[in-house]
């Protein structure tokens, strides 16, 4: 598979440089006034979500009853603030969503009660997007032993690698032991960490034969290989030292193309297409959100690199070009045009937001001009957003904690 992989991340790289640097049309903008109704509308909202953190929960049913009224109130601001129709947001399964993923946290706990509430939270995101494929692809929306598996290797996986305690010697080991395990080979666990990372490949082969489904096992190489070769965007370098453009985009492709694989048996070359684009695109969101983090730690990404050297407009326009493109591709699922209608307008919110937050790397007039396209003045979610951390710390956190509950019988 690594041939045709190269081949993607080639054609999405050639796809990256093709885009404008110019800000797309974003649609109608929202005047002064549409801000400050919109604004009374999402302080009604966090008054809900105030209430609900104040009154800890202590129980698996109040976790579900917490998570249906925030649902509920959600949906309201939605249609009332942010640009989505009620028919829209019918053609979600929101339902099937909510069961896989308490499904999800149940399963993770009873394979190991020691996961923290970050590691399910973090191994949970990559479930939602392999239930999100099962959605486009007509699929139902369920958690399968291999979407499990392939959510939780990574965090193990990582949590050993970025552990500063192990020597450099020992994670290499490990990684080419971990590289040979998803070959096929029969190896022995040498400790602890193999034997959890060989049974959750276990559980993989469980699923899906090694003879019948090649590509399966295949795109798992892949993104270990892309993850392995991504450790030099661990270091500092100079610009053109390190490809961290196509180290990225292959590390975000290879991990949404092999949820593709787990999804369905019968993707289409179009299908393919679009999941490793989906992969780039995520990737480029999270390390957008993330360029503080990424600068103080000195991991190379698209944004992190020129971060505090040069504005990043143009890059972040590119960003929405680029996003813009992967999505037209969703033509390739039986979905409606609304849907992607919907995936794109939160796209486009997603993209807003993080560069609101990370306001100081873009010209004032750059932000500026994205604030008319956004539902609420920037100054007025950085105050909310600053109290209510100050309150209750991350959002992130309490979905974590809700999410443990419902781990509970």
């Amino acid at each position: 598979m690594f041939a045709p992989v190269r081949e993607l991340n080639q054609h999405f790289i050639d796809l990256w440089w093709e885009c404008d640097t110019s800000l797309p049309d974003l649609g109608p903008g929202y005047t002064a006034r549409a801000q400050i109704e919109n604004e009374e509308n999402l302080l009604r909202f966090l008054k809900q979500v105030d209430h609900l953190l104040s009154n800890p929960l202590h129980s698996r049913e109040e976790a579900q009853r917490a998570q249906s009224r925030l649902g509920a109130a959600f949906r309201c601001l939605a249609e009332e603030t942010l640009g989505f129709t009620a028919a829209q947001l019918d053609l979600l399964p929101s339902q099937a969503f909510s069961s896989a993923s308490e499904e999800f946290v149940r399963e993770a706990r009873a394979f190991d009660p020691g996961l923290s509430g970050e590691d399910i939270y973090q191994a949970g995101r990559n479930a939602w997007t392999a239930h999100g494929l099962q959605w486009l692809l007509r699929l139902p929306v369920q958690l399968t032993p291999s979407i499990l598996a392939y959510s939780l290797l990574y965090p193990y996986s990582d949590n050993y690698l970025d552990n500063p305690d192990i020597e450099v010697a020992a994670k290499r080991a490990f990684n080419e032991r971990f590289r040979r395990r998803l070959a096929g080979d029969s190896l022995t666990p040498v400790n602890a960490q193999e034997q959890v990372i060989f049974d959750l490949v276990s559980m993989i082969e469980n699923q899906f034969s090694r003879s019948n489904y090649p590509a399966v096992f295949e795109s798992l190489l892949a993104i270990h290989h892309a993850q392995s070769q991504s450790l030099s965007l661990l270091r500092a370098a100079a610009p053109g030292e390190v490809d961290v453009l196509g180290l990225s985009f292959a590390k975000g492709g290879t991990s949404v193309l092999a949820d593709g694989y787990l999804v369905s048996d019968a993707l289409t070359d179009a299908q393919r297409h679009y999941s490793y684009g989906h992969g780039i695109f995520a990737q480029l969101l999270d390390d957008l959100e993330d360029i503080e983090s990424d600068s103080q730690a000195g991991r190379l990404t698209v944004y992190s690199q020129p971060a505090g050297h040069w504005p990043l407009d143009g890059l972040a326009n590119r960003t929405f070009q680029f996003g813009r493109k992967v999505l037209m591709r969703l033509d390739c699922f039986d979905v409606e045009e609304s849907v992607r209608e919907l995936i794109e307008r939160g796209a486009n919110l997603f993209l807003i937001d993080a560069i609101s937050r990370m306001d100081r790397y873009y010209t004032r007039a750059y932000l500026q001009a994205l604030e008319t396209h956004s539902p609420f003045r920037f100054s007025f979610l950085r105050e909310q957003r600053n109290h209510f951390f100050r309150q209750h710390g991350s959002l992130e956190r309490w979905m974590e904690t809700v999410m443990l509950l419902q781990s509970k019988p």
